[in-house]
């Protein structure tokens, strides 16, 4: 442990006292929310992000460790494994100069060095090398017998040799590697034949650039267009210049076997080095941008989960379409079904008497106190309507993304909510829970389909699935859960639960009732002490008992508070509701054990607002009713807009169209922009200006310079 604690600790710039805890706490199965929330003493006070790091590097060194130990193996078990070289390789901590270590050990196919081996001609490549004046050709007659018929036989199968010993050099492979990340540049060029059927990557036919300085999102659509067949892709710095450094490593003098052992080293190059380096440097630049996209999107993901919610509001959701009608549901403060109904009020029906009659009979029925209409087909028309017809006055009218609403719906996730349904009324359903609750509603669909990505499906999918569940997790635990209106998906994602555990939990509150404690939870099958200390916290009770129960207190800490309202002569819901009480503590009086000032400071913060949402308010928007088609748009035009995707090179922007405009980075602000998430967020209500419209390509070019953010 202590060996692992050092290297992350040296790796992340991290106090080793913390890493440490944090490491100890990770291998005892605590989680990530857990200890950066209730561990600080342990940690040294590090936030999510640091534990996360400290996670993360925890994993990547174990799997190098465990390299190691199979490398020591593989070559011990050949009888090659010197001191020397068990020395450096047990103080290897980098995991490509491990493998170039290992590399001339490491078992391999039949090759022509191989080969040239079996015939006894590695002696003859190892005296053409000391380059002592000695003329290869001479030298290689010594060796024309067996299974050796010439001399250009012998001296070819020592050119094979001397090839593969350029490849397997580790000084070479240091100094290609240093040469391919400085002067590497990618080419990329159409396949023959498929110029027409791949003229969406027409930008990158016949394009050089330098590797290092493509960004992400070039880099991933250049490796898209190879997937698909339409790009041939290759990155290599120049051959001259690659070739001038090895010849320095490997030539050492004048002499006459100058001229072979250049040849061989070229050969080695060309036909085994550079292809090798060449797809290690496109692999890295793959995991670049992969960790730059899966960056860009869990940034959005967060932002879009910890978007603010219309909370406790009867809302009436529509779902909206033209000839299949409107599907409208009512949900009641907490967003239980109450009703559900379809309007046809949009060609080809035009049922427009029909449809507001039932809308206003349903919202005298359920008392709807703010209606959700969703954004896709028909959404603006819906809104018109509502707004135009004065059917809405005095209610609040929200448009809400229908992004992943469809995958919801034909989910198991959806069927097992609502079993009886149509796929378009739980579409529905969802849309207003997104308004109610985005966290609750959202944790229910795979991140990738909720359109907030940049390449999603084109990167490493275990490592987004796992950094999308990370921030799913982060977000769940920070908001905290009803524990007795979860759902089961929700549950899922608490600390310390996972799947079996939600649905013990759901499964038991659905035959006992509301738990009415969190101790209640040790009830449940299989939900043992440890599951209970990790998920504790971050669970609500509103109307509980103690009133600890609703706040983010844990229940380990239950006996401190209950201590300072004892010492003041008070209960703990008097403590909870009078700051004038909690005034008179000093929070150093109860200092003991595992329980320092930071958990102390974290308990009264609690205690002043207990179960604080940190999400905020619900801000009101609407979009331009002078704009309702893509032709209505005008340049220098000023628009109130939602930005629904932040990448790399810019932000998109609804402005109440179906084709969203996107704001290039340089267009962002007055000054300069080096990360759009610096100026935008996602959902923000900005305003822009129209730049350009090209009504061919559906595209809109918007600017906010010289406009308040």
């Amino acid at each position: 442990m202590n060996d692992i604690v050092s290297l992350i600790a040296g790796a992340e710039t991290l106090p080793i006292s913390g890493v440490r805890g944090v490491v100890r706490l990770l291998e005892e199965g605590a989680t990530v929310p857990f200890i950066s929330r209730y561990r600080k003493e342990a940690t040294g006070g590090m936030d999510e992000e640091a534990v996360n790091r400290v996670r993360d590097s925890h994993r990547r060194f174990t799997d190098l460790l465990k390299r190691r130990e199979t490398i020591l193996s593989s070559i011990e078990e050949q009888g090659k494994l010197t001191p020397e070289l068990r020395s450096r390789i047990e103080g290897c901590h980098d995991l490509t100069v491990l493998e170039d270590i290992y590399l001339p050990y490491k078992p391999k196919k039949r090759t022509r060095a191989t080969i040239a081996r079996e015939k006894g001609l590695e002696p003859l490549a190892a005296m053409i090398m000391k380059q002592d004046g000695g003329i290869p050709e001479q030298i290689a007659g010594r060796f024309v017998k067996g299974d050796v018929s010439s001399i250009d036989e012998a001296l070819t199968g020592a050119s094979d040799i001397i090839a593969e010993w350029v490849n397997e050099s580790e000084k070479a492979r240091t100094a290609m590697r240093n040469l391919f990340a400085r002067e590497a540049v990618l080419i990329s060029n159409a396949v023959r034949g498929k110029e027409g059927e791949g003229a969406k990557y027409s930008d990158y036919f016949d394009r050089s650039e330098p590797l290092r300085r493509m960004p992400s999102h070039r880099l991933l659509a250049v490796f898209r267009g190879e997937k698909e067949g339409f790009l041939r892709v290759g990155a290599r710095p120049d051959e001259k210049r690659a070739l001038q450094v090895l010849d320095r490593i490997f030539i050492r003098r004048d002499s006459p076997a100058r001229g072979f052992i250049e040849a061989a080293v070229t050969d080695g190059y060309l036909r085994l080095l550079r292809p090798s380096l060449e797809n290690e440097a496109l692999s890295d630049a793959k995991r670049r941008a992969d960790a730059e996209a899966i960056r860009v999107f869990a940034g959005n993901l967060r932002q879009l989960l910890l978007a603010p919610p219309l909370r406790n509001r009867r809302v009436m959701a529509i779902d909206p379409g033209f000839r299949s009608g409107c599907k409208v549901v009512c949900l009641d403060g907490q967003g239980n079904l109450l009703d559900y109904f379809t309007i046809y009020p949009h060609p080809p029906q035009n049922q427009n008497a029909q449809a507001l009659e039932a809308v206003k009979t349903a919202i005298a029925k359920y008392g709807t106190e703010a209606i959700a209409v969703g954004d896709g087909t028909a959404g603006r028309e819906t809104e018109k309507l509502l707004s135009d017809t004065g059917l809405a006055d005095g209610i609040d009218l929200y448009t809400v993304s229908e992004d992943g609403a469809s995958v919801y719906s034909a989910s198991e996730e959806g069927r097992k909510e609502f079993p009886d349904l149509d796929v378009t009324v739980r579409g529905a359903v969802s849309i207003g829970r997104r308004l109610t609750d985005p966290l609750a509603e959202l944790v229910k669909i795979d991140p990738k389909s909720i359109g907030v990505g940049q390449y999603q499906h084109d990167v490493d999918q275990s490592e987004l699935r796992r950094s999308l569940d990370a921030v799913v997790e982060s977000c769940v635990n920070l908001v905290g859960v009803d524990l007795n209106t979860a759902s089961e998906k929700l549950l899922s994602y608490v600390s310390g639960l996972g799947p079996s555990l939600a649905k013990n939990i759901f499964e038991y509150r659905r035959a006992n009732g509301p738990f009415n404690s969190r101790r209640a939870l040790l009830e449940v099958p299989r939900l043992g002490a440890k599951a209970f200390e990790q998920c504790a916290g971050f669970l609500r009770i509103p109307g509980a008992a103690n009133p600890l129960d609703n706040s983010a207190v844990h229940p380990e800490s239950y006996h401190v508070v209950e201590r300072m309202a004892q010492d003041i002569g008070v209960t703990v819901q008097e403590l909870m509701a009078d700051k004038s009480l909690r005034d008179k503590i000093e929070i150093n009086k109860y200092v003991c054990g595992d329980t320092g000032l930071p958990t102390l400071r974290d308990i009264m913060s609690e205690l002043d607002k207990p179960g604080r949402d940190p999400r905020g308010e619900l801000e009101k928007f609407s979009f331009s009713d002078s704009v309702r088609d893509i032709a209505d748009l005008r340049s220098g035009m000023e628009l109130p807009g939602v930005v629904t995707n932040v990448t790399n090179f810019g932000a998109f922007v609804d402005i109440g169209l179906k084709q969203d405009g996107l704001v290039h980075v340089s267009q962002l602000s007055d000054t300069y922009v080096s990360d759009p998430n610096a100026v935008v967020r996602l959902r923000q209500n900005v305003t822009v200006r129209v730049l350009e419209v090209d009504t061919a390509r559906s595209r809109i070019s918007l600017t906010m310079k010289g406009l308040k953010v």
